[in-house]
């Protein structure tokens, strides 16, 4: 993967946390797991997130490289939101995040 067009930190674990910044960032990536999906399924898919953030992670994301935007040439206008081959590469790190929540952070 190519560098991002923004600086970020020396520390790995810091660029991860730069990349992933905040709690939308990562559910958008999650849902993105899926496979493509449209603004408006991604919204309907996470109850709360403003169209303005929404709109922001997903720029943040294409900008670090971690999916793309395609817009088709079709009426009414289709664009879709799929993670990059690196984005993919994310799966056993949020499979891990969850296994370890699942033990060590029980709901109750």
């Amino acid at each position: 993967m190519s560098e991002p067009d923004h600086t970020l930190p020396e520390c790995p674990i810091a660029r991860f946390l730069t990349v992933l910044e905040g709690p939308w960032a990562t559910l958008v990536v999650r849902e993105l797991l899926a496979g493509p999906r449209r603004f408006t399924e991604l919204r309907a898919a996470l109850p709360g997130i403003s169209p303005k953030t929404l709109s922001a992670r997903l720029k943040g994301l294409e900008r670090s490289r971690l999916l793309t935007r395609t817009a088709y040439a079709e009426v009414p206008p289709r664009v879709e939101y799929e993670l990059t081959e690196a984005g993919y590469r994310l799966r056993p790190v949020f499979t891990a995040m969850a296994e370890w929540a699942e033990r060590d952070l029980p709901v109750r």
